[in-house]
């Protein structure tokens, strides 16, 4: 079963399209952040309107800081390490190619 967006009017919730849910199945139902008529801003999009950019920096303050892990802080300053040793080898090589 996919997700799907909808409006809320006259107290009824009209779906924008099709669904394919089973008949009965239970659903939970929540207000999307950006406002009616507004666009979520995703890849290449970009906020046009002033409210457009209003509803993006509220829902961009909202946003909690990632926590990590002893562990995962580990993993990611080890994975860090390898990229930058493979970009210096890679480098290296240029240079060297260079002189040849």
């Amino acid at each position: 079963m996919n997700a799907i967006e909808a409006t809320f009017k006259n107290g009824q919730i009209i779906p924008d399209g099709p669904t394919d849910w089973p008949e009965g199945c239970r659903l939970r139902v929540e207000p999307l952040s950006y406002a009616a008529g507004a666009r979520p801003v995703n890849g290449d999009e970009q906020p046009e309107t002033p409210e457009q950019i209003e509803d993006w920096l509220r829902w961009y303050h909202s946003l909690e800081p990632l926590e990590f892990t002893p562990e995962e802080a580990a993993s990611l300053a080890a994975w860090r390490q390898k990229i930058n040793e493979h970009d210096m080898a890679r480098s290296e090589q240029r240079i060297k190619g260079l002189f040849q």
